[in-house]
């Protein structure tokens, strides 16, 4: 796992995890494989080290470096974005263990909620939808109090209610153990969606007073339990520059997959 999950309480304002890089090598062939359309099989990465994905075509290398690059004159943040929302789906399936997760989405500007995935009891019940919010920028604050809870106030109000089935429905697809139709009336008349905002901070939010200025008015915007209002922060300074260079040692991962393959 090339991504460390430390657990914070700030009960009843919310609760998460900081993020710390184990090791920023793994995270980027993990990244390039998640670019390559491969992330079924960062899965199984994830419970079996032993586990070797299957190499490239020259196809898919060419789509997966074009989504990593950003083109000249362009603005990096499409592609930070997308990337930081590849970390935070690693960092899920790492921290709801027992949930059911949507892929990653391969379009760097695509639009919506950034991440889906649904809490399973042992009896495969489906007791939560977790809604993401990924948010790779250089201020979080603002970000957050101005675009984060906006967004989501507009899901707790039901009012994207129709982008909510149609995610939870595509999830359980290929989930012959759980009954869609049950879980989507559960998730909708049952008050079980979960919250989760995912973003980059500098020092100033890396502590627990930081976190709890940060999140600030999460438990007005999204009120019950504390359990729905998650936080998830990764303190990095010189954003831009760390994607740029993580980035890099992903497509050099994906040239050298290909080149293995030839």
């Amino acid at each position: 796992m090339p991504i460390k999950l430390t657990p914070f309480d700030h009960k009843p304002l919310c609760y998460g995890y900081t993020w710390t890089i184990n090791d920023e090598d793994h995270l980027a062939e993990q990244i390039a494989y998640i670019a390559l359309g491969q992330s079924l099989h960062v899965q199984k990465i994830l419970v079996d080290a032993n586990f070797v994905p299957r190499a490239p075509t020259e196809n898919a290398a060419k789509g997966a470096i074009k989504l990593l690059t950003v083109d000249s004159g362009k603005d990096p943040w499409h592609r930070d974005g997308w990337m930081f929302q590849a970390m935070s789906w690693i960092a899920a399936n790492k921290g709801t263990p027992n949930g059911v997760i949507r892929g990653p989405q391969m379009i760097a500007a695509d639009k919506g909620f950034d991440g889906l995935q649904l809490q399973l009891d042992n009896a495969k019940n489906v007791v939560a939808a977790i809604i993401f919010e990924d948010k790779a920028v250089e201020d979080p604050r603002k970000t957050i109090h101005e675009k984060v809870w906006p967004e989501f106030s507009m899901f707790e109000s039901g009012e994207r209610e129709n982008e909510l089935t149609a995610g939870i429905t595509a999830i359980l697809q290929t989930r012959h153990d759980i009954d869609p139709d049950a879980a989507i009336e559960t998730i909708l008349w049952k008050d079980i969606r979960h919250y989760r905002i995912s973003i980059t901070v500098g020092d100033t939010h890396s502590n627990d007073a930081g976190r709890q200025r940060l999140f600030k008015n999460y438990d007005t915007t999204i009120t019950g339990i504390a359990e729905k209002r998650r936080g998830e922060t990764f303190h990095i300074n010189n954003l831009r520059d760390w994607m740029e260079s993580l980035a890099q040692k992903a497509i050099i991962s994906i040239q050298n997959k290909v080149a293995t393959n030839v």
